[in-house]
């Protein structure tokens, strides 16, 4: 416990993508497993108010909190490593941060004073990186700023950071800038110009680097730590080696072992002890050294990017761990899926898990994938839209309904089965509108459901307009699709199963959000053991 909360800032330079929030939350587990109470944040630099508006194919997924934030992905990182709940306060944009300001501005509060980028909006940007830290609820701080140093949509993040550190003194902040060492075949030598040009960047925003974390693909020498030392004005032992990792999981203990959180709490001035890292290695272990492997075909339709689907998979990641299974997931675009090729597609596959999304692209393929699960008893998970199809599938084609659909992609369908929220109907704006964030769930006890959570009462995040239409529900669940959660407040329904097949769990939620390497998910612990069952009875 600290009498007052520090303040850790963690930027970038050279090239994007270099892994800022994996550092960020590899770090914050560290200090968290010696008794810090850490969070995270996130800066993005872009005007968007919040990622909820972004294709997939823009920024990866959006991930969304138990408060109803849609927020970066990287929040998705915070939570799988520190088991701790993120919210709105935890990411934080330049389109939020200006339209509070503007928000500001119209109702007066700058007294007629010309508002301008400093002092205003940096004002709101320390104001809001403190949030956290004057909660009381935390010891340390993280603040990840999204982009590079030198970017002109970063400037006034840089220049709120230098504030900050003047305002709070000596001891209460640390940076750390994460760059990249590149290694030139050629040459065949790692070469630190880049390095020493972002942090002169960074140095010419008014902020010094007091440690650097080093991206490569080789050692470095303790030559070229000496020699980055002394161009960037930075202690050796400051000069942090990140090598390519086989995994993130890895992480945490690659920067224990260069003692990257000694160094950050010495310039801190906090006690460092010895951090208590057996339950995440109990993990990373098994992660590393499964008994067995399956593979679970992920339908979707924004398969060529990872991103897209993170929290999906890396919750697989945290399920094979418990079960002692490596799980490979082949991406199966739905869009080139058809009934003339599921079978070449699908039929060597020990589960299949239809992905969420929206609009019409690529909803047939996943319609045909789940009707081949269905009949060839393969075990099934349906996320969100996934779930939705399952419903649609069943409804044409054990119903008979032929021309059932959502109103999301035919709107004069007769038989409406999925359909929009009265909630919904009169909303304009995409953004920020759906049903969002922790919602209940009551369980039948005679379910799949109840048998993977072993309770009836539970809490999930969402994020979806369209819902399960109860028209319908009493028809559908006579045929033998039984809606087995249900909304205790609304009645919708949140879970249908078939209690015939082998493992078949729609979920209107997003049960991937709240995966976490301490608490792995229940219901995807429960589909890869139907799928491990599956493929040894095979």
């Amino acid at each position: 416990m600290t009498s007052n909360p520090k303040y850790i800032f963690v930027t970038g330079g050279v090239t994007s993508s270099l892994g800022k929030g994996i550092i960020a939350a590899s770090l914050a587990k560290l200090l968290q497993a010696q008794g810090y109470r850490t969070t995270i944040q996130k800066l993005d630099p872009y005007i968007n108010i919040d990622p909820g508006t972004l294709n997939p194919y823009e920024h990866g997924e959006c991930y969304v909190t138990d408060d109803g934030a849609e927020t970066d992905l990287d929040l998705g990182h915070y939570e799988r490593f520190l088991n701790v709940p993120t919210s709105q306060a935890n990411n934080v944009t330049t389109g939020r941060i200006y339209q509070s300001v503007i928000d500001k501005e119209r109702r007066g509060e700058f007294l007629g004073k010309t508002v301008q980028v400093i002092p205003h909006i940096t004002d709101e940007i320390k104001n809001r990186i403190q949030i956290l830290g004057n909660s009381g609820d935390y010891d340390i701080v993280i603040t990840e700023i999204g982009g590079t140093v030198g970017d002109i949509e970063s400037l006034p993040y840089v220049e709120a950071v230098r504030q900050l550190e003047w305002d709070l003194g000596e001891g209460n902040t640390c940076v750390i800038h994460l760059t990249l060492v590149p290694y030139l075949s050629a040459a065949g030598e790692l070469k630190t110009k880049p390095t020493q040009h972002s942090v002169k960047t960074l140095m010419e925003s008014g902020v010094q680097a007091d440690i650097l974390v080093c991206r490569t693909e080789h050692e470095l020498s303790h030559g070229i730590k000496n020699k980055l030392a002394r161009f960037c004005n930075v202690k050796e032992e400051a000069v942090i080696q990140s090598i390519d990792a086989s995994t993130i999981y890895d992480v945490p203990n690659l920067m224990l072992d260069e003692g990257l959180d000694k160094v950050v709490l010495k310039k801190l001035k906090l006690k460092s002890n010895s951090p208590d890292l057996s339950q995440w290695n109990t993990f990373v272990k098994r992660h590393k050294n499964p008994k067995s492997e399956v593979t679970i075909g992920l339908i979707g339709k924004y398969v060529e990017l990872q991103d897209s689907y993170k929290s999906i998979l890396e919750a697989f990641i945290h399920a094979g761990a418990e079960n002692e299974v490596k799980v490979n997931v082949e991406s199966i675009h739905s869009e080139f899926l058809s009934p003339n090729d599921v079978e070449e597609k699908l039929g060597h596959l020990n589960g299949v898990l239809v992905a969420p999304g929206f609009g019409e692209r690529g909803i047939e393929g996943k319609i045909d994938a789940v009707r081949y699960v269905r009949e060839k008893n393969i075990p099934f998970l349906g996320i969100c839209l996934g779930m939705q199809m399952a419903v649609i599938e069943y409804s044409r084609n054990v119903l008979g309904l032929t021309d059932a659909n959502s109103t999301e992609m035919n709107e004069n369908t007769s038989h409406p089965v999925i359909d929009l929220m009265e909630s919904q109907k009169d909303v304009i704006n995409k953004g920020g509108t759906m049903r969002l964030g922790s919602w209940d769930c009551k369980l039948e006890s005679d379910s799949l459901a109840y048998e993977s959570y072993g309770h009836t009462e539970i809490k999930e995040r969402h994020r979806h307009r369209y819902e399960f239409n109860n028209d319908y529900k009493s028809q559908i669940e006579d045929a033998g699709l039984k809606a087995t959660g249900l909304n205790p407040d609304t009645g919708l329904v949140e879970i249908v199963e078939i209690s015939t097949h082998n493992w078949f769990v729609g979920v209107q939620y997003h049960p991937e959000y709240k995966s976490t390497v301490a608490n792995p998910h229940p219901l995807f612990v429960s589909f890869v053991s139907a799928a491990l069952d599956y493929k040894t009875k095979q």
